[in-house]
């Protein structure tokens, strides 16, 4: 086998495609067409949105998505325009666009893809995807909570038959508390979509086998039809006919570089949002995703979308859920979704035009609620207090600030924890316990002491910020010990790491402590550490007969050392 053909058996999608079982067809499809119902009109409201025709949404959906089923590591997450990129897109080409112009916007916007893609596809290959290692459960935890109320409050008006004009989920709140004192609710798109909800919920609830949200969709078009609905309440509208690719003749190289830097930072929020996203359902499914290949695959998916007419895209918080709840296994899901969106473009566009907006809001309400973890809130704050203030934070820093924000101030924060956690760690002082070894005193306090001998335990690796601590932790330890001391053991398998600071820390108090002749060692020190304290040879003071490869040996060198017994010196303690 040539070495191209065995990297193209390699793309996860056709590793995926290898390994399908015949029982994922039925769910995949039918999550597929579920998905259709979102993904038109999603596609081409979020195209508007960016100040680009409707129909380059459609093929920023379809191209995507394919792509994707190619290349993407992740089994379910649905890609394509997203609302946090649709703004950010506009203020990048609309500037450079020829005034009244779609088709200039739409190739500036295409170019724009393919730099984000190549951004992405570059920072994949550089193994940069380590990013959403960052993200641990807590902020996770807290991100897709977020996002779910952002969702639920964004659909609440379409399914209640009005609009708000507000930026800002507080702001958004205020808007629809006073339209609904206002009255401004639709009574017949405010039955519309809560009969949705309810046909929804009630299918997934006592029919699973059959998709609520096809019967909602359907249902909704065939009485809006039948009743003639469509004047009296918002539509989606029929979709366009045609779908033109973007022409690039127009496009000089100046407006590619005015393109570069939004572009790094679409990049950045796309994929700070899509690796969440997709590290996030791969957890819920028990797998794992690994943040590099993800890169590259929303990189390609990204370029994908550019030179077939396309702009910007990104995993979606709404869409993915949608696929999940479906019962979707694969990304054949998104490919039955971007082939049936072909088809209504080509076969039938005038259908849409039944289909109510309220409709559209309560299959998203319905998928979002799926984020919503409460209990998962609550164990955290069983667990740790401390990450159950990452997830708060997260949840507030998404859903008041914005995605990226969010996730940027939770990631620092994650950041002052752990070195909160490293500078303050637990550290105790071991006893020794008859046939068991030595352990935590104050976990034993039954345990006794070495006559002449101080065993010490220090939780963290030393560096500039604890190397003091470590140190007064030795001191205060001698000076509860209250006997004459000859030896301190440092029990040293949890120190993973040392500095040059915490070094020179280690040889003052080491200089104390011989100047009341006590001798520090360490047992059980990992080799690389105990190589660069070596290194570092400071005085030469840290030579091979400092350290053991156990407590118990240190202990037993010690005792056979006769230290214990040798005649008390007063004024020991440093």
């Amino acid at each position: 086998m040539s070495v191209g053909r065995s990297a193209l058996w390699r793309l996860p999608g056709l590793a995926t495609a290898r390994g399908y079982k015949r029982e994922w067809l039925r769910t995949d499809v039918a999550a597929g067409l579920v998905l259709t119902a979102l993904l038109i009109p999603a596609g081409m409201g979020y195209a508007e949105a960016a100040g680009l025709p409707a129909y380059a949404g459609l093929w920023a959906t379809i191209v995507p998505l394919l792509a994707y089923a190619a290349v993407g590591p992740s089994k379910i997450l649905v890609l394509g325009p997203d609302s946090s990129l649709a703004p950010l897109i506009a203020a990048a080409v609309l500037p450079l666009a020829a005034v009244g112009d779609p088709e200039d916007a739409l190739a500036l916007a295409g170019i724009l893809a393919v730099l984000v893609g190549a951004i992405l596809l570059l920072g994949g290959f550089l193994r940069l995807g380590f990013v959403t290692e960052l993200l641990s459960k807590p902020l996770r935890l807290g991100y897709l909570n977020a996002i779910a109320l952002i969702v639920v409050v964004g659909q609440l008006p379409k399914l209640l038959g009005f609009s708000v004009d507000a930026s800002g989920l507080f702001q958004e709140i205020g808007e629809i508390v006073t339209s609904l004192v206002a009255g401004d609710v639709d009574t017949v798109a405010a039955a519309m979509g809560i009969a949705c909800l309810v046909v929804i919920v009630v299918f997934r609830r006592w029919l699973p086998r059959i998709p609520g949200v096809l019967v909602a969709v359907v249902g909704s078009i065939v009485v809006t039809a039948l009743f003639g609905l469509d004047d009296d309440i918002g539509m989606v509208g029929a979709l366009p006919a045609g779908l033109p690719l973007p022409q690039y003749g127009g496009i000089d190289w100046d407006d590619v570089l005015s393109l570069v830097g939004p572009a790094a930072g679409i990049a950045l929020i796309a994929f700070a949002d899509s690796g969440v996203l997709s590290r996030t359902f791969a957890a819920r499914r028990g797998e794992d995703v690994d943040g590099s290949t993800e890169m590259k695959a929303i990189g390609t998916a990204n370029i994908a979308s550019g030179l077939f007419g396309g702009f910007p895209i990104s995993a979606s918080g709404s869409r993915t859920p949608v696929a999940e709840q479906a019962g979707a296994h694969t990304q054949l899901a998104g490919v039955v979704g971007a082939v049936a969106v072909l088809v209504f473009v080509l076969v039938a566009p005038g259908v849409t035009a039944y289909l109510p907006d309220a409709t559209l809001a309560a299959v998203v309400i319905v998928a979002a609620t799926a984020l919503i973890d409460i209990s998962g809130m609550v164990r955290v704050w069983k667990l740790s207090k401390i990450e159950f203030g990452l997830a708060a934070a997260a949840f507030v820093g998404v859903a008041l600030v914005g995605v990226l924000q969010g996730i940027l101030v939770a990631i620092g924060l994650s950041f002052v924890a752990v070195v909160a956690r490293a500078w303050q760690p637990y550290r105790t002082e071991l006893v020794e316990l008859r046939d068991t070894g030595f352990h935590d005193v104050d976990r034993h306090p039954e345990g006794h002491r070495i006559p002449g001998l101080v065993l010490v335990r220090f939780d963290a690796p030393l560096f500039f910020a604890n190397g003091k601590i470590f140190a007064s932790h030795v001191r205060e330890t001698l000076a509860r010990h209250g006997s004459p001391v000859d030896w301190v053991i440092v029990a040293a398998e949890p120190i993973t790491g040392l500095d040059t600071t915490a070094a020179d820390e280690l040889v003052d108090l080491d200089r104390s402590l011989e100047s009341s002749s006590i001798r520090l060692v360490f047992a059980e020190l990992k080799g690389p550490v105990k190589d660069k304290l070596i290194r570092f040879e400071i005085d030469d003071r840290f030579d091979e007969s400092r350290f053991y490869p156990t407590v118990e040996s240190a202990v037993e060198a010690y005792r056979n050392r006769g230290s214990a017994t040798a005649e008390p010196r007063p004024e020991q303690i440093p």
